[in-house]
């Protein structure tokens, strides 16, 4: 299950190729014919991947259109971008377009990487991905012919993430680490000692820090000077109720030093990241907290569970 906000509505989509629009009553809409894979979103409208080869756009008001058909080959991964960009891949292929009009979506340009494609990543400005492979990650300009750069570090790397102010990318890897590059220099940095594998990651309030999953409580690394962690300790708010229950996903906060913390029991803390003081936002209860969402206000907060729970708070 992933969540996200489309404008004033919270959306979920299933892994059985559905989607839930939430409120007083509930909207069901059947996405793909299999299950959904990779879901992203620019806060209006969202992409989703599916394992029948299909890629689909959604928004509230329009519905759902498939805007492409691999023919069968599973869509791992999907991404959103400024100016309408969508992302996707297939196997060791990415794909990217620069707009969602038919000509735009006649004008796919594709990139051949060495393994199955891990994460996908639009840069904040500009039509430029973050492809996250084996061995590294290629940074692709879509409508230029020249050759990737390339950012090598041995290892598998999965999701990934640029900063806000495009100084630096970030990847999830198959081991219990970070692993991430300063654009103006190469320079390498690892953010290690995690006791399980990273799967949730995201940029706090003004990208002052990098918030991760993985450990007994959130893991914050410090990305607001010029050396990023570098050097740095990170911050390590809301500690789990239950010794040894892991965090499996954060979601800070769009507009305050907040960020929402899920648990593998089901706990969902709201913490406070200058002090670490906590809110109570749903008890344990043993079902994994899956996906969390913000709306673009602050003001709205939605969650889904592993066993099919979900709940949507106002703040």
């Amino acid at each position: 299950m992933s969540a996200h906000f489309l404008g004033q509505e919270a959306v979920l989509a299933l892994v059985s190729g559905e989607l839930i629009v939430a409120g007083e009553t509930d909207r069901r809409e059947t996405l793909h014919d299999g299950g959904i894979l990779d879901t992203a979103s620019d806060g209006q409208s969202m992409v989703t991947g599916g394992d029948d080869g299909k890629v689909v756009l959604f928004n509230i008001k329009d519905g759902a259109r498939t805007v492409h058909d691999s023919g069968g080959a599973w869509i791992d991964r999907v991404a959103m971008g400024p100016g309408g960009g969508l992302a996707w891949s297939a196997g060791r292929k990415a794909f990217a377009v620069g707009g969602r009009g038919p000509k735009d979506l006649a004008a796919v340009k594709s990139l051949d990487v060495i393994s199955a494609v891990g994460g996908l990543a639009f840069f904040p400005k500009g039509f430029r991905v973050a492809v996250a492979h084996y061995n590294g990650v290629s940074l692709w300009y879509p409508n230029i012919e020249a050759k990737p750069q390339f950012l090598e570090w041995k290892g598998s790397h999965l999701g990934v993430a640029v900063s806000p102010d495009q100084r630096f990318v970030v990847t999830t890897m198959q081991e219990p680490q970070l692993h991430g590059w300063r654009l103006e220099d190469g320079q390498h940095m690892r953010m290690s000692g995690y006791p399980g594998k990273v799967k949730s990651f995201g940029w706090t309030m003004g990208a002052k820090f990098l918030a991760t999953s993985g450990a007994t409580e959130a893991i914050l690394w410090p990305f607001s000077s010029k050396n990023g962690p570098m050097g740095a300790q990170p911050t390590m708010i809301a500690p789990g109720a239950k010794a040894g229950v892991r965090v499996t996903q954060v979601a800070g906060h769009p507009s305050s030093p907040v960020c929402a913390v899920g648990f593998a029991d089901g706990l969902i803390l709201l913490a406070r990241i200058e002090d670490g003081a906590e809110i109570l936002m749903r008890e344990p209860d043993g079902d994994p907290v899956s996906a969390m969402a913000w709306r673009a206000d602050g003001k709205g907060f939605v969650y889904g569970t592993e066993g099919g729970k979900a709940g949507l708070a106002a703040l």
